[in-house]
């Protein structure tokens, strides 16, 4: 991915009064650094912050960050320029747009829209073929109909309607938690392992029936506060978690399969929580061969509310001690046939995806072979060796002008 649009491009509608943090890779002292956008300029915060999971724990996160980008001193990159060199390429030698997440555990709801949870339910019907899912589809629909999309997750009425469905034959772990009393939540990715604006996110040569996931992504403290939210891509092979739900693992978690960003907008007076619930993402996929593809997921529609799927996560039953980030789920789940008539949507390698919403900016990832993505070396011990080697060079220049 060689061409970008302009830095201004990927950025909220309303950036001029954004409160936007994320991470760049510095090839100057070989780690990652904790940034804010500020302008045309990305300023440094990792002098002042040892992680972006430091910072949002912080609840005076907004006023380190005011002070960071008025500090004359502060480092600073061109954002244009930085956002030029982050592509699906990008090597150590040039600074480049990391994931807005460092030390955060990555969470994920799944079957969180009645939409996406009768896709999740072909899937297991079809076990994982795809040449079944245009017969499943009508097979499916014809039974439950729209006759789920009102339903409470939960409520009497669910368990009513779980009761019916187990009577005809077609209850299934999908209907389970898209409509029982505990929504599904599952670790997404290791540590450190998501990718963020520009990079390659990985496909598997053995997984034939695959998609993009556009969502919503909470940032939320060790406290369980839900600070700011991002945007996120997580890659599915649905023929993998079709065959099982007990491959949701497999199905999710692979290498360059969570892509975040590009920034983590922080909640403010004129950004707060109310502000996305009912947020608009959009997903565009452009193939190689001229392919195209438009979806979107409307937030919205989300059955469960926002805190009901933190306090799954967060609670007297586990905490998080440097906080966590949450996929919250996707309208989204692609039908058309890209190919042969009834095999639906499944990626090539090449394409590109864009997902992108008003307030949260546009997240851009190129879909490669997973066998060709660089190996994911950069873990805790790498980035504490990397805060390390920033405080020396902070050190260096404190001494180079006190000598001046």
């Amino acid at each position: 991915m060689n061409a970008h649009a302009p830095a201004a491009a990927l950025l909220p509608d309303d950036a001029e009064r954004a409160t936007l943090i994320g991470r760049i890779w510095d090839p100057e002292v070989r780690a990652a650094r904790v940034v804010a956008v500020h302008g045309a300029r990305l300023v440094d915060l990792s002098e002042r912050v040892d992680s972006l999971a430091t910072l949002i724990d912080r609840p005076d996160a907004r006023e380190l960050v005011r002070a960071a980008v008025a500090d004359p001193e502060a480092l600073s990159w061109d954002l244009d320029a930085v956002v030029a060199t982050s592509t699906d390429d990008a090597g150590p030698h040039a600074p480049h747009l990391l994931a807005p997440v460092d030390l955060q555990v990555v969470k994920a709801c799944g079957v969180t829209f009645v939409d996406s949870m009768i896709e999740r339910l072909i899937e297991e019907r079809c076990a994982g073929n795809p040449d079944r899912a245009a017969e499943m589809r009508e097979r499916v629909t014809s039974a439950i109909g729209g006759s789920l999309a009102e339903l409470q997750p939960g409520s009497p009425a669910a368990a009513e309607a779980k009761a019916v469905l187990t009577e005809q034959g077609i209850w299934s772990a999908y209907l389970e938690v898209g409509i029982g009393p505990d929504p599904e939540v599952f670790s997404k990715a290791p540590v450190l392992a998501s990718v963020g604006y520009g990079a390659a996110v990985g496909v598997p040569e053995f997984s034939s029936w695959n998609n993009p996931e556009p969502e919503l992504v909470l940032v939320v403290d060790s406290r369980g506060e839900i600070r700011g939210a991002t945007l996120g891509n997580d890659v599915n092979l649905r023929d993998v978690e079709g065959r099982s739900a007990l491959l949701l693992g497999k199905a999710k978690d692979n290498n360059a399969s969570s892509a975040i960003g590009p920034f983590v907008r922080l909640f403010d007076a004129h950004f707060t929580l109310e502000s996305v619930r009912d947020e608009e993402i959009s997903l565009r996929v452009e193939g190689a061969d001229g392919y195209v593809m438009t979806g979107v997921n409307s937030v919205g529609r989300i059955s469960r509310p926002f805190e009901e799927l933190v306090a799954a996560t967060h609670g007297e039953h586990h905490q998080y001690p440097d906080g966590f980030v949450l996929f919250t789920g996707t309208l989204f789940a692609p039908t058309e046939d890209r190919g042969e008539a009834g095999l639906g949507f499944t990626h090539a390698y090449g394409d590109r995806v864009r997902i992108s919403s008003p307030q949260l900016g546009t997240l851009l990832n190129t879909v490669r072979r997973m066998d060709e993505l660089a190996p994911w070396t950069w873990g805790i011990r790498e980035h504490i060796q990397g805060q390390q080697r920033i405080d020396r060079a902070r050190a260096e220049r404190r001494e180079s002008a006190a000598a001046r």
